[in-house]
């Protein structure tokens, strides 16, 4: 029996009971809408706790299911390691550190079963998950994947595709027990990053330059907006753009060997740090 763990003022435990993995499906639905067609249902998460898998809540002190973490383990390339397929905090709990304490808490379950390799995917429009992945997690990026899931009908995919990053978190790593202790990395790019791609102009929302795809610095810097939903909501052709741009300058670099570092944020835009291989 797997002991539930404290988090603040949540305990983050496994699901148990039919209710509970019914309101896994319901937390889904409000996150990413209802009807969501790519939603895990309820006999899909019991048994990927029978098979090594995590399927847990994070419950407030009144029993309120306020956010979970879904993932499944498996064989990739010939070794073990942990797919997390689904991670949500429900809206009043975001930026409360919720959503990173419960990658901790799967974090400790997947090593308990052995499992020292943990894979995902986000969005690389999406700064809020980006900044939670490399700043507080300690993820490297290897792996750009174009249009991952196709067409969705969940509104947080409209106008721009299912682009994703795959995050590879090496749960023993010193990057990820630094950032799971607290310690963060640089909040400014040093001197020697070029910028290979940036905003073009100041207008009321960010646009997306043209790619620098001649670049040969051992660092170069990506610019995404820091708000993508807000593009999204007023220009989704503008939304649009940014993706185009985006996957033109990540895969050329990627294709070369650079990897996918962290992100420094900023208020209109933030910037992906992409390191040629064998940099720290």
């Amino acid at each position: 029996m797997v002991v539930g763990q404290k988090a603040s003022s949540h305990i983050i435990r496994p699901f148990e009971t039919m209710q509970e993995f019914h309101s896994c499906v319901e937390l889904q639905e409000q996150t990413w809408g209802l009807g969501f067609s790519e939603r895990v249902p309820t006999a899909i998460l019991k048994v990927s706790q029978i098979l090594g898998g995590v399927a847990a809540g994070a419950y407030s002190e009144d029993g309120d299911l306020e956010g979970f973490v879904f993932g499944m383990t498996g064989m990739r390339d010939g070794q073990l390691v942990h797919w997390s397929d689904m991670l949500a905090v429900i809206e009043h709990a975001r930026d409360t550190g919720l959503g990173t304490q419960l990658k901790a808490y799967q974090r400790e379950q997947v090593l308990a079963r052995g499992v020292e390799k943990m894979l995902w995917t986000f969005d690389p429009l999406q700064s809020r998950n980006a900044y939670l992945n490399f700043v507080k997690l300690g993820i490297v990026v290897q792996e750009y994947v174009e249009n991952m899931y196709g067409e969705t009908d969940s509104p947080l995919h409209r106008g721009v595709g299912t682009d994703r990053f795959v995050a590879l978190w090496e749960l023993t790593s010193l990057r990820a027990s630094r950032r799971l202790a607290g310690s963060k990395p640089p909040a400014q790019p040093s001197e020697h990053a070029t910028q290979v791609l940036s905003e073009a102009g100041r207008y009321s929302l960010p646009e997306p330059g043209i790619p620098d795809l001649q670049s040969e610095e051992k660092e170069v810097l990506v610019a995404i907006p820091s708000d993508i939903g807000q593009v999204m909501n007023l220009d989704i052709g503008l939304a649009g753009r940014w993706r185009e741009a985006t996957r033109e300058t990540l895969v050329h670099y990627m294709s070369k060997g650079y990897e996918v570092h962290g992100i420094f944020w900023g208020e209109r835009t933030s910037d992906y740090l992409l390191v040629q291989p064998g940099m720290p």
